[in-house]
């Protein structure tokens, strides 16, 4: 089959860590690579954000990467790019339209790629396909005032979720969250992401430490929904580990940024400064060496749609601690493949730190049932031969090209 992604704001080129450059990205570049895998020809778009961008980029993956002209040709933060959508949308209706390639279905990733490629889809007769990453009601409830998101996005999150011929959702979470919108379940299809086995694997080289010190990592963009604050606020409840926070600007930047200063000074409030090392962004395939060096992992955001850290993490043979939200609620399973505590609680995340750390038998058998969970439930294989499934189905009901211009 012939597939478009659609990812306005998340290049599968990007490097990661960068501002608007996380999950998503990796999502889309990682299925991407494994629906070709499949046999599927698939073609990435994304909006250009430099003049110095050539149009197309094959990938030695086997997708190509469409830079679509919509709006100025710079970086744009993606809480500002609605009002280009429309352009992005018209622009991928011209060239299915009248271009030598027309995709039998189009899988747009985030509602703003919902809007462009609906937009497409309803001139061009190709079905649509959407996986929302994030929904701004949950995003709004533990934001509040802080939301940056456009104020529409919750109306067109409801508006596209009955529109599009299916919705892909990535966890029991989001069902729930998507029903209270409006969503028909009808229309949803549950496919949990994948991870990159051959990058995040239990042998191989892991980045030096001290022996006689335990190590948890974190990892994640500097914002403040990924709880770092708490991590570091439960270390006093740790008197021995030391903590590294992967994530953010490249290490010779951190001084310079606002979250990363914050997240010194609280742990030099909280005594703790000399077991926490920010580490900055790390090159996605040096990422397995961090994990490998920790005895534990702790992702602990207040929400998180899916989270592919634990993944990455328990594909390495490490435990995870997570926040019981969202998609790691569904990845984490309590008490089998790690421990689940309440977000935004320091204490209860000290406690379970603690006693994880003071328990090497448990610690094994987290990662034995990790990994287990991992290599039969979490491949990217796994994840494009269910998409493939649905694409059929819906690819098979397409509709005629609407004459509304």
């Amino acid at each position: 089959m012939r597939i478009a992604m659609i990812s306005e704001h998340a290049s599968p080129l990007a490097v990661l860590g960068e501002e608007d450059a996380g999950g998503q990205n990796t999502h889309v570049a990682e299925l991407a690579a494994a629906l070709v895998g499949e046999g599927h020809d698939v073609r990435v778009y994304t909006r250009r954000d430099s003049p110095a961008l050539p149009d197309t980029v094959p990938t030695a993956e086997g997708y190509r990467v469409c830079h679509v002209p919509a709006g100025p040709a710079l970086r744009v933060p993606k809480d500002e790019l609605l009002p280009h959508m429309g352009e992005f949308g018209r622009w991928l209706a011209g060239q299915w339209r009248d271009g030598d390639w027309t995709p039998d279905v189009a899988h747009a990733h985030f509602w703003m790629s919902g809007l462009a490629t609906l937009h497409a889809g309803r001139r061009t007769g190709v079905p649509v396909v959407l996986t929302y990453h994030a929904l701004g009601a949950v995003k709004r409830r533990h934001q509040g005032h802080r939301d940056t998101s456009p104020p529409g996005r919750i109306g067109y999150e409801r508006a596209l979720g009955r529109a599009a011929d299916r919705v892909i959702v990535q966890c029991q979470d989001e069902i729930g969250e998507l029903v209270r919108l409006g969503v028909p379940r009808s229309r949803m299809a549950l496919v949990p992401s994948g991870v990159n086995q051959e990058m995040f694997r239990p042998d191989g080289p892991a980045v030096p430490r001290d022996p006689a010190r335990p190590r948890i990592i974190t990892v994640g963009r500097m914002v403040e929904r990924k709880g770092f604050q708490d991590v570091v606020r439960a270390l006093p409840a740790v008197p021995d580990a030391e903590c590294a926070v992967v994530g953010g600007p490249p290490a010779e930047l951190l001084p310079a940024d606002g979250f990363a200063r914050r997240l010194g000074t609280l742990a030099e409030s909280c005594g703790v400064a000399d077991r926490v090392k920010l580490v900055g962004a790390v090159p996605r395939e040096e990422m397995g060496r961090w994990y490998r060096s920790a005895d534990i992992l702790v992702a602990a955001p207040w929400y998180e749609p899916f989270g592919l850290t634990p993944l990455e993490a328990m594909a390495c043979g490490v435990p995870v601690i997570g926040s019981n939200v969202g998609g790691i609620a569904d990845t984490v399973v309590h008490g089998l493949t790690g421990d689940l505590v309440p977000p935004r609680d320091p204490r209860a995340l000290g406690t379970a730190i603690r006693r994880l750390l003071a328990d090497k038998v448990r610690r094994f058998a987290y990662a034995t049932a990790a990994l287990d969970r991992i290599r039969s439930r979490y491949s990217w294989k796994r994840c494009a031969e269910q998409l493939g499934a649905v694409y059929a189905a819906v690819s098979t009901v397409g509709r005629p090209a609407s004459a509304v211009a």
